[in-house]
Formats: C-alpha cells, sequence, structure tokens
C-alpha cells in the first residue's frame, strides 16, 4: 500500500515531516509537491488535478490518499472519479463545496502580499490567486456517494472555518469518522504532528 500526503494552499511537501516520521508507514509514504507537479504550466485547479490523477494512476497498487485543505479536495475528487484505486481517505480541513467568499476574501487578501511571501511554497503569486479563481465553482455534493473506501475527516478545534463543512462531510459520506484535535487550528500537520500521527496510525490499523 502506498501512502500519499497532499498539502495544502501555502505549505509544502516538508510540511508532512514531522507526521511521517511518527507513522509506521514511513517507509511506503510520499509526500507529493504540488507546485512541482505543474512547473512550467498555467496554474489552475484543473492542470493540477489531471497532473496528480495521472501521478496516482501510474501506481500499481492501492493507494491511501491523505490531504489538508487543498490537498484534501484533490484527494476527495481523485477518491470519487477512481473509487477503485482508493483503499482508504483521510480528509483534513477539506471542504467538499467550495466557500465562495471565503475564496474570494483570501485572493483579495493575497493581491496585497509581497511575491517573498509565496517563494517557500513553490508557487508564484499569482499563481495562488488563479488556482483559488478556478476553485470557485466545485461542488462534490451530489457525488460523496461514489466515494467506497474508509473514509477519516479530521478538523482542529479551533479551525472554524472549515469543522462545520468537516461534520457535515463525515456524516455524508459512507464509511467514514470524524475526528477533532484539540488546541489546534487550521495547520494540523504543522501544529499537532505527533496528534494526527496518532489518528492516522489508529485509523490505519483498523482499514
Amino acid at each position: 500500500m502506498k501512502y500519499l500526503y497532499l498539502h495544502g494552499l501555502g505549505q509544502n511537501a516538508d510540511s508532512w515531516n514531522q507526521v511521517t516520521r511518527a507513522a509506521e508507514e514511513l517507509d511506503n509514504s510520499v509526500c507529493v509537491d504540488l507546485a512541482k507537479m505543474v512547473k512550467g504550466k498555467k496554474v489552475t485547479y484543473s492542470t493540477l488535478y489531471s497532473t496528480f490523477s495521472e501521478m496516482c494512476d501510474s501506481e500499481n497498487e492501492g493507494i491511501t490518499l491523505c490531504g489538508l485543505s487543498l490537498g484534501g479536495v484533490l484527494a476527495l475528487n481523485y477518491a470519487i472519479d477512481h473509487p477503485q484505486k482508493v483503499k482508504a481517505l483521510v480528509l483534513i480541513a477539506a471542504q467538499y463545496k467550495m466557500p465562495v467568499r471565503l475564496l474570494k476574501l483570501q485572493n483579495a487578501l493575497f493581491r496585497f502580499m509581497p511575491q517573498s511571501m509565496f517563494q517557500q511554497t513553490g508557487f508564484e503569486k499569482y499563481d495562488f490567486i488563479r488556482l483559488c479563481n478556478t476553485m470557485m465553482e466545485l461542488d462534490f455534493s451530489d457525488s460523496l456517494n461514489q466515494v467506497s473506501c474508509p473514509v477519516l475527516v479530521i478538523c482542529g478545534e479551533k479551525d472554524k472555518a472549515n469543522k462545520k463543512a468537516s461534520i457535515e462531510l463525515a456524516h455524508s459520506l459512507k464509511y467514514s469518522q470524524f475526528k477533532e484535535i484539540p488546541e489546534t487550528g487550521h495547520e494540523v500537520n504543522l501544529e499537532s504532528p505527533e496528534k494526527l500521527a496518532s489518528l492516522l496510525q489508529e485509523f490505519y490499523n483498523s482499514i
């Protein structure tokens, strides 16, 4: 089994390092760098998802996808489109219907931020803006029944922007459970890596 970890927008593949080091499946874990996947291409959600799908399709065995925020959206999208390929799914602070108002607010803030604040992510400033713009119409509400694998939905206690959607998502998926990580915000993999790793290990051992 291959375990693929997908970071959020504003993070990079290294954002998972503390989590994967604490997990028993380290040898089978791959922390995907989303920016490198679309390097040299026009950064849109469809381009990113297409490239990510090709990578997953190339795996000869079943995969477990663990994604945070943007990474969670990609993981959910792929599990809907390829239920036979995904053996387990972990969705952290993931939305299944894009919060358009929040995305517009984020983009407004991005426009005033200096380019230097985006460099460590591998994306350019306007990659962020274009990516958010092309995600606004995403809505998986009517497709959640396509997901057939066990699902663990996680959200930080302090992540007010995503908690409601995470609980709704867990209730809407067939074989899912919801876990909240106390005293933690949106970036669970950075704020509470050991607690997250413990939840992941418990989930992986149960499937």
